[in-house]
């Protein structure tokens, strides 16, 4: 992780913008472009956690979890633009948990979903970004909304 850190992890940022910003869009007339920009942020609290050759390392940090409390990220961005905890909790799952790491973005919704790929890319070196198996159920459990609330999502793919 160095000054290029930034400029390595923008798309996996902007992938996790991009999602969490479609699903408070789903719940309800969120304004994309705001809250997207109120989002990148993320590149300067991931900065000295961005470490590509070893993807692993510091994905805890890195992770954006809301288990029946607001992830202090997400409740930050989102008081940028006027969006208070308890309107957070309306739009968003109870339970969700999003993972960006370098090459790859992925997330759940409810402790018991599937893992679902929002944005895979390979590693340098040649070697593949893992690939997962339940892409079929993650977008069944999306369309139905299972371990969420009764909302319905659409499935979002990015890819580079």
């Amino acid at each position: 992780a160095g000054s290029g850190a930034g400029a390595a992890m923008r798309t996996e940022i902007s992938t996790a913008a991009a999602f969490v910003t479609r699903l408070l869009r789903a719940g309800g007339g969120v304004g994309e472009e705001q809250l997207r920009s109120s989002l990148f942020p993320l590149a300067e609290h991931y900065k000295h956690h961005w470490f590509p050759l070893v993807p692993s390392k510091g994905s805890g940090y890195r992770c954006i979890r809301i288990n029946h409390k607001m992830d202090p990220l997400i409740g930050k961005a989102a008081g940028m633009i006027g969006l208070s905890h308890e309107r957070l909790f309306q739009l968003l799952p109870s339970e969700l948990t999003l993972w960006v790491d370098p090459f790859e973005v992925s997330y759940r919704i409810g402790e018991d979903g599937s893992i679902c790929v929002l944005y895979e890319s390979p590693q340098p070196g040649g070697k593949a970004a893992k690939q997962l198996e339940s892409r079929t159920s993650c977008k069944e459990e999306w369309r139905t909304g299972r371990s969420s609330p009764s909302k319905s999502y659409n499935m979002m793919t990015v890819s580079s």
